[in-house]
């Protein structure tokens, strides 16, 4: 097992210092200068030598890679073009909403998912089961900025029912501030006892929450319906029916359990892509995290920023799949024979 967690902590390594180089070398070949984006429309040429030389822009690329690894490694990520912070405290603070609103949609997904898996995997090649399949597909396939701008249509446009922009309803900053703990509106509401601002964050939060789950259902509904049938029909899941096991517990009972192993990594890979995924969904939302900083990253070309973006994607890729590896080798010790 050590040796099992010592070789996917290499390569997870290896993978995230290869996607930095290959980031950093792609966003200096992009057309425009960082440095004249930094110092303004009315900048001298010899202002923007000067903040091009701060920023170490006049040096070559392989010591603007080591630089840039270097100060990685001691938490310093750069300083932002558009903002003049420090990378890394501007990802922090918009790391916890857009966390907050992929974790909402997962939990979604989870609780319509699976039971939507089992159902269509008990019921095969009836309605239901073409039904189920259908609304995967659907979910699967329909483009995440185009389901959020049907909701905010159909939901507050036309129906009034739920807000759409924001966490909360801003006007509780005066009657009901909430406390900073997390970053995130809902946790820090809980953890305050603001139930105000909680109302409003759940009801802020699940239009959102449903654009980010609408992929990750489909994917968890798919992926349980295919395990639990490749379950059903092994041997063993055959002498539980013949020990007079109703079909019930023999899917979700048994067939559930042996089929949650390829689930887990699914749902791990979807944590990661609904991370991005979240970009669009909190450009059409007004969420405040790390989609509203991207995009003004890429459109004044921050190349701190985004390469600093791109490090924090492929860190959470790369950690969730090592750490589902490691959970699978500790369900299956055979997994860490390969």
């Amino acid at each position: 097992m050590k040796a099992f967690i010592l070789r996917r902590t290499g390569s997870a390594i290896v993978v995230v210092l290869g996607v930095v180089v290959l980031t950093f070398m792609i966003a200096r070949v992009i057309p425009g200068d960082p440095a004249s984006a930094w110092a303004g429309p009315k900048a001298t040429p010899a202002s923007v030598e000067a903040i091009s030389r701060q920023l170490g822009l006049d040096q070559p690329v392989p010591v603007q890679i080591w630089t840039f690894f270097s100060g990685v490694l001691s938490g310093d990520w750069g300083t932002s073009i558009h903002t003049h912070q420090p990378v890394l405290d501007d990802i922090l603070n918009c790391l916890p909403a857009s966390l907050e609103l992929v974790v909402a949609g997962l939990t979604l997904a989870l609780i319509i998912g699976v039971p939507l898996g089992l159902i269509s995997a008990r019921w095969r090649g009836r309605w239901v089961d073409h039904l189920v399949r259908a609304i995967s597909v659907l979910g699967v396939s329909m483009p995440a900025f185009w389901l959020a701008l049907i909701l905010r249509q159909v939901f507050f446009q036309k129906l009034h029912w739920l807000p759409v922009a924001g966490e909360y309803d801003p006007d509780l900053q005066y009657s009901s501030p909430l406390a900073k703990v997390t970053g995130a509106a809902i946790p820090d509401a809980l953890l305050s006892g603001n139930w105000p601002v909680l109302g409003s964050a759940l009801a802020h939060t699940t239009l959102p929450a449903v654009v980010v789950g609408s992929y990750a259902t489909g994917v968890i509904a798919r992926m349980v319906r295919a395990n639990v049938l490749e379950v059903a029909g092994e041997t063993h899941t055959q002498m539980v029916r013949s020990l007079g096991f109703s079909e019930r517990a023999v899917f979700g009972r048994f067939a559930l359990r042996l089929a949650w192993s390829p689930v887990l990594q699914v749902v791990a890979l979807v944590f990661a892509y609904s991370l991005v995924n979240t970009f669009l969904v909190e450009s059409v939302f007004n969420w405040p995290g790390l989609g509203s900083y991207a995009a003004q990253s890429i459109s004044s070309l921050d190349t701190p920023a985004i390469t600093g973006l791109t490090l924090l994607i492929a860190f959470v890729y790369v950690v969730v799949n090592a750490l589902v590896d490691v959970a699978q080798a500790l369900l299956d010790p055979r997994v860490g024979l390969r």
